[in-house]
């Protein structure tokens, strides 16, 4: 029998002073933990215009999909607790003062300074915070 995978997309959104944009889940599994903007790439869609598509719809922000800088793909086997997920995950910077909106599946959406994140992330987005913050930075 095969593995079925699903394929979503991540965003890190950041200030160029460094705030990252970080979304409360307000649904399982994760309920009620800070995560990522991010989610399924529909039929037909690539992981960016997914990426970018989830987070309009998640935080009213809107970017380009070309737009978005790619930081890897992380599919390591139960990193989600529904079953084989892989995910890509992108970065892209926004000014300062971007507004922000909970929107779909969010139950609140902030700005959190990268050097005072949330001791812990849903998923592996610590993971993919950490890869991020480490490409920003080249």
């Amino acid at each position: 029998m095969t593995e079925a995978i699903r394929y979503t997309a991540d965003v890190v959104i950041m200030t160029p002073d460094g705030d990252l944009l970080l979304i409360e889940r307000d649904w399982e599994p994760y309920e009620g933990q800070w995560a990522l903007p991010g989610g399924h790439q529909d039929e037909g869609e690539t992981s960016r215009m997914a990426a970018a598509r989830e987070l309009l719809e998640e935080t009213g922000v809107v970017v380009d999909p070309e737009e978005l800088r790619a930081i890897g793909t992380w599919d390591r086997p139960g990193r989600d607790p529904r079953g084989r997920y892989s995910t890509d995950a992108y970065l892209a910077l926004v000014p300062a003062g971007t507004p922000i909106v909970a929107g779909d599946d969010a139950r609140t959406v902030r700005w959190w300074p990268a050097t005072g994140l949330p001791a812990q992330l849903a998923f592996d987005h610590a993971d993919i915070v950490a890869a991020a913050l480490a490409e920003a930075n080249r």
